[in-house]
Order: C-alpha cells, then structure tokens, then sequence
C-alpha cells in the first residue's frame, strides 16, 4: 500500500526499502535494527531523524545510539500512560536517547520535563501532521470505491478500525460494528484486508447502514474526512486530522495518547462499547478547533531549519 503514497504525493521513491513486515514485535524491531545499522554504517549520515512511535521508530533510534550518531525524534513527548501499548514503549525510550525533541504540543513539553528532559534538548514546534493536511487539502479526492453508495444528502459518519487490540477480538469488534449499526448513520468503512478477513472469520455480519469501501489513500481518506459529519476511530493520527478539520470524534479505543483532545471535548472515548459508541455518534456535534494547539501548520520548515542550524 505505501507505493499509493509515494506516487499520490509526489514523493520520489525511497534509496532504501527495507521491506520488513509483520511478525511478533521483537522479531520486527530486531529485524529493522539490523537492517538500519547496515544503511547507517555505509552512510554515515550527520543525524538521524524518526518520527511517530511505530517499531520502526525505535528500531532507527537503537541502532543510532548504538552507533553514537544524534538522534532527533519528530512527535516527542506524546504519552498515553499505559505500558501495555507497544507504541507507548516505543515512544518513551526513542524520547530518552534523542539528542533532539521535537513536541507537537505544549503538554508534550510537559510531558518530557516530568521524565527528566528538559533545556535545548526539547523544541515545541507543533505537528506536522497539520503542515500535510493543509498542504494537501485541496488536492483531496473522493474515493473511487465510494460509487454511489451513500446518499448525498443525508450527512454521513466516517468508521476506521484497524488496531489489533480490536481487530483480533471478537467481542470488542462484534462491539464496534453492533455500535455503528445502533448510530442509525449512514457509516462509510475503509476496510484494510486484515480487518476485512476478521470480520469474515469472526462470522460478523455488516449491517446495512454501514458501507464498506476499499482501504483508501491518503488524499481520499482527507475527502472523508472533509465531507463527513462525524468520525469514529482508533487511529491516532485520524484522532488529529477530525480536530484540524472541526469534525467530532469518537474515539474506539479504552486510552488516547491525544490527552488535550478529550480535555476540549474533540474527541470522546467509548471504547468498544455498542451503547456508548451510539450515543457518541448521536449526540456528536461540532468540535471546537484549538488554533494553537498543535501549532500553525509550519512545523516542519521550523524542524529544517532547527536542523540545519
């Protein structure tokens, strides 16, 4: 899926592709740190920039370490306070052995100084997940796996599930699609294959309200998010994008690392609880934009020239 990226973008094709997926997490991150510290010994570069909380982010900030090369982390100090997420761990320790941090918030700042990181180390520039969602917004397109599926004159709810912990459990995701149902919205769902086989295997039946469409690219998914009335998800970063575009949003997860979203009521946590996944999408209204909060879309040119100098 990532060539959609490249050629929507237009982003020229990365010198190196690692290729590494799937597999248990410490197989994955062992495999891609051993594959970045092949491509940094031949390259020796000046710094290493990673972004986000992925086990690539970790895997790129070890093997830099390792080979005592400065490390600068974009999305630093964004916490969710539970352990058990792989990203939490990920993100906690990228954060402790970066040269360079940079928050996309004023409580990522805050975050960092209670663990002890503070002074030049620490740089409030805001996220550069608005930078892209401005640059590319009017490039959004409708999706083609769209059709004439939902009728345009009735508002519709954009659904995202792809995070394991409610993938690969049946309750919670019988939970979620029971929730989408009861919302009696019309739902458009991206369905990435892997969250399309679960429903298949877990014998879950899609109800009529809800539309599954195709996964889509980037530059759809901001069409959807453009257009609807309402999201509900649990994604992080489409957590974001429904606070940049004044959507309201229901967030499928327990726990959200985007703490300052709930504390302006732009986004509700409802789990995967049917009951409070409807009431949520019935009584959405519109989310109060925060124009400061993460920034005024300039953030990566103030990370380049932080960079550079």
């Amino acid at each position: 899926m990532s060539d959609i990226f490249f050629d929507e973008l237009g982003l020229r094709q990365p010198d190196y592709c690692l290729g590494i997926g799937g597999g248990p997490h410490g197989q994955m991150t062992g495999r891609q740190l051993e594959a970045i510290e092949a491509v940094l010994i031949a390259e020796r570069p000046d710094c290493v920039l990673v972004y986000g909380d992925t086990n690539s982010t970790l895997a790129g900030a070890l093997a830099a370490a390792k080979l005592h090369i400065p490390i600068a982390h974009v999305e630093a100090g964004v916490r969710s306070f539970n352990k058990s997420m792989p990203e939490e761990l990920n993100r906690i320790i990228t954060d402790h052995v970066s040269a360079t941090l940079f928050a996309p918030s004023e409580r990522a700042v805050r975050n960092l100084h209670s663990e002890g990181i503070n002074g030049d180390r620490v740089r409030l520039v805001g996220d550069v997940m608005l930078d892209a969602l401005l640059f590319y917004k009017a490039r959004a397109k409708r999706p083609d796996g769209l059709g004439d599926r939902i009728n345009p004159t009735t508002p519709f709810v954009l659904a995202t599930v792809h995070r394991a912990e409610n993938t690969d459990d049946r309750e919670r995701l019988s939970g979620i699609i029971d929730g989408l149902s009861r919302s009696g919205a019309q739902v458009v769902l991206p369905l990435h294959p892997r969250t399309r086989s679960k429903i298949d295997s877990f014998s879950i039946d899609v109800p009529e309200n809800v539309f599954t469409i195709p996964p889509v690219s980037y530059l759809e998914m901001i069409w959807l998010e453009a257009n609807c009335a309402a999201i509900a998800t649990d994604s992080g970063g489409i957590q974001k994008e429904a606070h940049f575009l004044a959507k309201p949003c229901v967030t499928l997860r327990d726990e959200t690392e985007w703490v300052e979203l709930l504390e302006l009521d732009s986004s509700i946590l409802v789990g995967a609880n049917a009951e409070l996944i409807a009431e949520g999408l019935q009584r959405a209204g519109s989310s109060k934009l925060e124009p400061s909060l993460y920034g005024d879309g300039t953030a990566s040119e103030k990370i380049v020239r932080m960079l550079l100098s």
